[in-house]
């Protein structure tokens, strides 16, 4: 008896004049980066020091360093393999594979760099910046599902995808779903107002654990897999590191009496 799966769909590449072209994980990225930067920038209005300057100025910080960590994290960490084949060069190939954790990651550090050079606290500004985060990750994840770039397990269970070789599970499309959860956790929680970097702390933790536990999903019999070091993928050994950093940052919010969160003005 036949199964129940999701189908395959897989989004065209727009050729373009000129050899140009528009890949549909492209799309979502640029977009998720957009909604991101909005989301942040709306909820500085209100949930934050009000002072939404430093969120719109930050953009470009938090872009380049997302893009060129989630570069070297597919490649220092997923695929060293490629540094074998093609050699250093593949380092300045920032457009030629991503990793979604390497560029969160690339992109905090990069935020974490602009209020240092302009010497301002960061800690107020969490909280925004993870109400934006969360759904934009979120979107870029759909990129991912509809680009079949992180292949799972082989499954018959209703929620896998029918690839070409067998149903397997789609870790894109699962993590998309992880991240949808967890940002509708955080605007409900938002409804309050808790001790600064709470919500970025809830962002941390809600999304480090099942991300950690995910990851032994992943295939392990195709070509070109992601790269293990001692059984785990790079984003396993990154994960219970954030896991911890939540944790704290949850226990220093619920440690301080919790407050109606200040509305927007209209």
């Amino acid at each position: 008896m036949l199964s129940l799966v999701l189908p395959y769909v897989e989004l065209p590449t727009l050729q373009l004049p000129l050899g140009l072209a528009i890949h549909p994980f492209s799309v979502f990225a640029a977009l998720g980066v957009y909604v991101g930067a909005v989301l942040i920038v709306r909820a500085g209005k209100w949930y934050g020091p009000g002072d939404t300057k430093p969120l719109s100025e930050v953009f470009v910080w938090a872009v380049v360093g997302g893009v060129l960590g989630a570069h070297l994290l597919h490649v220092l960490g997923y695929h060293p393999e490629l540094l074998r084949t093609q050699g250093p060069v593949v380092l300045l190939k920032v457009w030629d594979g991503v990793s979604s954790m390497g560029g969160v990651l690339g992109g905090l550090l990069g935020i974490v760099l602009y209020f240092r050079r302009h010497h301002l606290p960061i800690g107020p500004y969490w909280d925004a910046i993870a109400l934006g985060t969360a759904p934009a990750w979120a979107i870029a994840r759909v990129g991912c599902a509809v680009v079949h770039d992180h292949p799972g397990v082989r499954s018959n269970a209703w929620f896998a995808v029918a690839w070409p070789d067998g149903p397997r599970l789609d870790m894109g499309l699962l993590d998309c779903v992880l991240l949808l959860a967890v940002t509708a956790v955080l605007y409900l929680l938002a409804r309050r107002k808790w001790h600064p970097g709470f919500l970025m702390g809830v962002l941390a933790l809600g999304y480090s654990v099942p991300r950690f536990f995910l990851d032994f999903l992943r295939a392990k019999d195709l070509p070109f897999v992601d790269g293990r070091l001692l059984g785990l993928t790079p984003a396993q050994w990154i994960t219970p590191v954030l896991a911890l950093v939540g944790l704290r940052l949850i226990l220093r919010g619920v440690q301080v009496p919790v407050r109606s969160a200040p509305q927007p003005s209209r």
